[in-house]
């Protein structure tokens, strides 16, 4: 396991896959937790028939995989749904990250999640990094890209952390409202920050 991990967080629709791909092309090993999410529940999984058990069948595709987007609006309408869920998964999630992180061998590594600031993922990391954006461009992509209706996703937006607690649980920000020339940028300078604490670590 790297001696640095760096948490990378950020509200839906931020940009923090733009940010972790950007770091990743940098030689930095990347542990996602959304990616950990749809791995523990794959077709023949254990947590994917108890899915299709308690929620029915409806909520499993031809194909085989969860229909990840009926689940979202079904957990967002009924918090019980949510609770039962995140009993369900979440010990599987944190299992597999702990295995991903200790398998890390770049200098640092990253761990990217949406709900950092939210859980006690943050005894994962010694550093912080918030992808930034105001709410209303959170809205505009993640309309644009999920086909989302507004009303859903302004609910998952005030499910998590505000803009506020973030920025205020952050040990380094990330603009992501100017392009990619001006990420890159940021980038290429939290990168060598990192390297260099890593190597004082």
């Amino acid at each position: 396991m790297s001696n640095l991990i760096v948490g990378l967080t950020g509200g839906i629709g931020s940009g923090k896959t733009a940010v972790s791909d950007r770091f990743a092309k940098l030689g930095i090993g990347i542990v996602d937790a959304d990616v950990i999410a749809r791995e523990v529940v794959e077709p023949g999984t254990e947590a994917l028939a108890k899915i299709a058990s308690h929620f029915g069948n409806d909520l499993i595709q031809e194909d085989g995989q969860l229909n990840r987007a009926a689940l979202r609006q079904t957990i967002f309408a009924d918090a019980n749904a949510k609770t039962w869920l995140e009993s369900l998964l979440h010990p599987l999630i944190a299992d597999e990250t702990l295995k991903q992180l200790d398998g890390i061998q770049s200098t640092y590594g990253i761990y990217v999640s949406p709900l950092l600031v939210e859980s006690n993922q943050q005894s994962f990391c010694q550093r912080l990094v918030v992808v930034d954006v105001p709410e209303s461009v959170q809205l505009t992509r993640t309309m644009t890209r999920d086909s989302n209706e507004q009303e859903q996703v302004e609910r998952i937006i005030a499910s998590q952390a505000t803009r506020d607690e973030r920025l205020s649980a952050a040990t380094d920000v990330i603009d992501n409202t100017s392009g990619f020339t001006d990420l890159d940028r940021q980038i290429t300078r939290l990168h060598q920050q990192f390297l260099e604490l890593a190597g004082a670590n």
